[in-house]
């Protein structure tokens, strides 16, 4: 059904209450005017064609067919982008997956690969592959992840080893545990990949390096003779990304397929180092920018989906006697629900602060200035781990706040759940994440220590904070206190870390002995980033914005804040920069928001503007006609075709009938 189709009375008396104009705030969702104009011309695009829909639900097709199923979707969409003059990035990331159920085999293509191709190759290698990237002449992934080696990139075992009586490099999978494991589009999709391997040359490892690799013969798509290429089978989710491996034989390669951005192999096999050793960083961080993006849209799915139908689902008896209430009355449902809905804002703002960063970083490095470089990929790190984590958990209590109903697979909500969780893992493990960015906190503090600058984001963990005596806490203090908190458990671990080495510790041993308080430090710093960045942004579009936007923007803002303080009272306490009767307040306050935001919480999941086929929701239908799809989407079963089943007469009636 359309949006414009009649609502449900529920719905239509939540509508009615709006305090706040929707389009603005859609407006500050996307980023302007321009890109809500834009993004809604390409959701028409996708809903008006008739190839990118389902005729049977991928639920009842088999593992094949349904990788079949996307691919056709997938390619069909490289047509339209063509013949209405779109990039790849418009249909491929954000709007693309929202019409592929299970994952898109061509995502690796036009997020890491591409962005690999952009920040790895050098000029020439660029304008060499890039119209054949743009065009799907080659169609790429990105190949880091072994069996044995994930996130620890210095532990790979592929190797590429320089030939210079050839000008080739030889790649080798010396171990089972070598083989190329994981990468999106690996499987069956992909005719390239940039692949990284351990560099040989002279006789000397110079560490990871990427290189960009044919896979697949380009007009018969067999696998390349050197090569064992294939699919790793069935997973939680994204089932259709076809996740593969690769192993190399002695596989050769040209010098030249060395991507040669940074660093360099001579004809004679001479290594020319790069200006930097961290300037591959800028792949990954767009890379993570892309991430944050997309578990923060898998979010708003699923909040828009669990709030609508909370209005639409009555239950149990609030008053004795009266008729049963929406269960988004009951507070509870609420406090579920309402700070995920903030936390959508929160990623939003918080992706828009981190790109910033990098647009900065990334003018600096073409002119030569490196030195931004560790702050941001330690800012990265963080966001990328927090809003997998927040994101992953948000959908779960989504789900769960659904109840039976949203266990089922045509709530969407257990693929929404699957196709997030993954983020924890890919592209950097979220532990190994915070403990990297651990590292740089305990790096900064021992350099403010010491009087050398810092890069602005841990400036605060200098600042000697005043206590805060007030009774009710601006948003600033609180804010303050999550810096404090921040800055005190960074202090008291480095203190730990040094007393550990002057007892004889080792500092990796002392690390190890350290790295739960270490991951802890990151969150609360990551923490305290996220809330800075929800509190400026509001602060400069309010100067703007209309009376109901600036009400609901506050209160979300507001709510977030008080929602992480409260999550972090123990730290906070302990720190001395809150009291137990600042907390007890701050608890009090959590329950007067989520009863002040109550009355707009389908109005603001409206905002967020997703039409019902990207939900793709027996649940979250902007009518709320809940049950009715509920039981045609039960129909299509298969198992509903007859009514007897094939397997009664099988198995069965043979049990039925036996003498046991």
């Amino acid at each position: 059904m359309s949006k414009h189709s009649p609502c449900c009375e529920d719905l239509q008396r939540e509508r009615a209450r709006c305090s706040f104009n929707l389009d603005e705030l859609t407006n500050i969702i996307d980023g302007g005017k321009y890109a809500t104009e834009h993004r809604r011309k390409i959701d028409n695009i996708l809903l008006s064609d008739p190839e990118l829909s389902d005729p049977i639900p991928p639920d009842y097709l088999s593992y094949e067919e349904r990788y079949a199923n996307e691919l056709r979707k997938t390619t069909h969409l490289s047509k339209t982008q063509e013949e209405k003059g779109l990039t790849m990035r418009d249909l491929y990331t954000v709007h693309g997956l929202s019409v592929m159920r299970d994952g898109n085999p061509l995502s690796l293509h036009v997020s890491m690969f591409m962005n690999a191709i952009l920040g790895l190759a050098s000029k020439e290698q660029q304008d060499k592959w890039l119209p054949l990237v743009n065009s799907f002449k080659i169609i790429g992934t990105y190949a880091q992840t072994e069996m044995g080696h994930g996130t620890f990139v210095r532990g790979l075992e592929t190797t590429a080893t320089y030939d210079p009586s050839t000008q080739e490099f030889v790649l080798h999978s010396p171990t089972v545990t070598s083989s190329k494991w994981w990468p999106g589009a690996l499987g069956k999709t992909s005719n390239y990949a940039v692949v990284m391997a351990q560099l040989y040359t002279r006789g000397k490892c110079y560490g990871p390096h990427p290189f960009l690799v044919q896979l697949r013969d380009l007009d018969t798509h067999r696998t390349l003779p050197g090569l064992r290429l294939g699919d790793i089978g069935p997973r939680l989710g994204l089932n259709t990304n076809d996740n593969g491996f690769l192993q190399f034989e002695h596989h050769r390669i040209p010098r030249t397929n060395m991507l040669m951005k940074h660093s360099q192999v001579l004809e004679d096999g001479q290594y020319v180092k790069p200006l930097h050793s961290k300037l591959s960083y800028g792949t990954l961080v767009q890379t993570r920018v892309d991430i944050v993006s997309d578990v923060r849209k898998k979010l708003m799915c699923a909040v828009t989906i669990a709030t609508r139908y909370s209005a639409v689902r009555h239950q149990s008896e609030l008053v004795p006697g009266e008729p049963e209430p929406q269960i988004l009355d009951y507070q509870t449902q609420q406090y579920k629900l309402l700070p995920q809905i903030a936390s959508v804002f929160a990623l939003t703002f918080s992706a828009r602060a981190l790109q910033e960063v990098y647009m900065n970083t990334v003018a600096g490095i073409d002119d030569g200035k490196v030195d931004l470089l560790p702050e941001l990929h330690a800012l990265s790190s963080g966001l990328k781990a927090t809003a997998a984590s927040d994101a992953s958990s948000g959908v779960e209590i989504c789900r769960l706040a659904c109840g039976g109903h949203g266990y089922l697979s045509s709530s969407n909500l257990p693929r929404l759940y699957t196709s997030t969780t993954c983020a924890i893992t890919y592209d950097g493990e979220n532990t190994v994440l915070f403990l990297q960015v651990a590292r740089y906190l305990i790096k900064s503090f021992r350099a403010l220590r010491r009087g050398q600058p810092v890069s602005p984001s841990v400036l605060y963990l200098s600042v000697q904070p005043s206590p805060v005596y007030a009774s009710k806490l601006s948003n600033t203090e609180i804010v303050s206190a999550l810096g404090r908190g921040a800055q005190w458990l960074v202090s008291r671990v480095e203190g730990q870390l040094q007393q550990l080495e002057a007892t004889g510790h080792q500092p990796h041993a002392a690390w190890n002995s350290c790295s739960i308080h270490l991951v802890q430090c990151a969150e609360i710093h990551t923490r305290y980033f996220m809330c800075e960045a929800f509190v400026k942004k509001v602060e400069d579009i309010s100067k703007d914005a209309s009376h109901g936007v600036r009400e609901v923007l506050g209160q979300l803002c507001r709510l977030y804040l008080l929602h992480h303080s409260v999550s972090a009272s123990g730290l906070l306490i302990r720190c001395g920069a809150l009291d137990t009767n600042m907390v007890g307040n701050l608890e009090k306050e959590v329950c007067k928001v989520l009863k002040s935001l109550r009355p707009q919480a389908v109005n603001i999941v409206d905002a967020f503007d997703i039409p019902d086929h990207f939900l793709g929701s027996t649940l979250g239908a902007w009518d709320g006609n809940v049950y009715q799809r509920l039981y045609d989407e039960a129909l299509k079963s298969p198992l509903n075709k007859t009514d007897v089943p094939q397997a009664y007469y099988k198995y069965l009636r043979p049990l039925m009938k036996a003498n046991l």
